[in-house]
């Protein structure tokens, strides 16, 4: 157009344009070849280095890229109804084809959006997540859950899960959060346990003191009598068989009260996840030891 000889080709945007007038004259993809990869002891040797990361002992969901939505066409025109059922059924076969290529009977359940939905609303990591979907797949072709409820057994994954990582979250926790007795959740998760082999170690007592230290606003004092009190604790075999949730709780209320820092004993058991009395006998019991130790 304006009679020039003047091109230059412009590698970021992938274009040849007019020096002069700026007209672009042609246009090439923006990504012309996939980028090398220098290869190195963990490369599996396809020399692919693109792509989302997809978690170890997962697999995405493969659909096609394109989306049946069934009630228009490409160019916005309404369907008819022969035609809506026609892109239903290829809806279907789609889904269908899509999820049985994807690894165990995982991805075709609704166990993986139950997992999800359990660590958002605990406020687990996704490593958790991932740990929970990892021994649901691997109990899944032994059966070792066989004729149990879908909520008991999440519950049981996602509470194994936290015992692995030490997530302090305790079984009444989970068990309310997908909605299942903590009996059922307590009885899978020794089925499933006693079926993986799992290590599963109890969770410490300083996590929840971390976390319900935390959530109660309590300051660095009382954390540390805290602490003071827990080394007693583990060294009284009259403690040994009381929870470690309700024991840190009833420390906590205790510490408190003692540094200023009064807390109710329903904000106490609101955080902690135990009935006040359960908290007022776990009090007691520790008052009365830390007595008996301050007497000469």
């Amino acid at each position: 157009m304006c009679h020039s000889h003047q091109r230059i080709r412009d590698e970021s945007l992938g274009e040849v344009h007019c020096g002069d007038c700026g007209l672009v004259l042609s246009e090439n993809e923006l990504v012309t070849a996939v980028p090398l990869v220098r290869e190195g002891p963990t490369a599996d040797g396809s020399g692919r280095g693109i792509g989302p990361f997809v978690p170890r002992g997962t697999s995405g969901r493969r659909l096609l890229g394109s989306t049946l939505t069934g009630s228009r066409d490409g160019q916005g025109r309404p369907l008819g109804w022969q035609r809506r059922y026609e892109f239903q059924h290829l809806r279907r076969v789609m889904l269908r084809q899509t999820q049985r290529g994807s690894d165990g009977m995982l991805e075709r359940s609704q166990a993986r959006g139950a997992i999800q939905l359990a660590a958002t609303n605990l406020g687990l990591p996704p490593l958790v997540a991932t740990e929970a979907e990892r021994l649901l797949r691997e109990a899944t072709p032994r059966a070792i859950l066989r004729g149990r409820s879908l909520p008991a057994c999440v519950g049981a994954a996602v509470y194994a899960a936290c015992r692995a990582y030490s997530i302090p979250r305790t079984l009444g926790e989970v068990a309310r959060t997908v909605g299942a007795r903590r009996s059922e959740v307590g009885r899978a998760f020794k089925v499933l346990h006693r079926g993986l082999g799992l290590a599963a170690p109890s969770v410490n007592s300083h996590a929840f003191l971390a976390r319900y230290a935390e959530e109660l606003a309590l300051s660095q004092g009382v954390r540390s009598t805290v602490e003071e009190m827990l080394e007693v604790a583990q060294q009284n075999p009259e403690l040994s068989g009381l929870p470690t949730h309700g024991l840190v709780a009833a420390m906590i209320y205790l510490a408190a009260d003692r540094g200023g820092e009064h807390r109710s004993r329903a904000q106490v058991a609101r955080v902690s996840a135990v009935t006040e009395v359960t908290l007022r006998s776990t009090g007691r019991i520790l008052e009365r030891l830390m007595s008996r130790l301050r007497a000469p």
